[in-house]
């Protein structure tokens, strides 16, 4: 898997599940100021969509009680927003930098790094 990615990965998946609700829901919040949009934008193959969810889902699925006793359906919640960011984060040259921005700030937000916007 592509560096950077695996990196991220890595990082949201150690996020407690506090954490995690959070960035869930600043997820929703955004997808309403054009989250959608700039998910939408993002064209990966079929390769590496299927790389990137079976990452964040090996990542996350042992950790499915602990998650589920937090809040019910935070694990799909938390699926669901690590593979957004994780997209972003493998390919950011599809995106504007503000799309970049909306689909990495809720973990920027909670202190998550995540690689520069570049284009090209």
């Amino acid at each position: 898997m592509h560096e950077p990615t695996a990196g991220f990965v890595e990082a949201v998946a150690a996020l407690p599940p506090a954490t995690l609700a959070d960035v869930y829901d600043h997820t929703v919040r955004l997808r309403r100021q054009g989250g959608r949009e700039a998910s939408r934008a993002l064209r990966l193959s079929a390769s590496e969509h299927s790389g990137i969810d079976h990452a964040v889902r090996s990542a996350l699925l042992p950790r499915a009680g602990e998650l589920a006793a937090y809040r019910s359906g935070l694990l799909s919640d938390a699926l669901s927003a690590c593979v957004i960011g994780a997209r972003a984060v493998r390919k950011p040259a599809c995106l504007s930098p503000e799309q970049y921005d909306l689909l990495t700030a809720p973990f920027t937000a909670v202190g998550v790094a995540v690689p520069r916007h570049v284009t090209g």
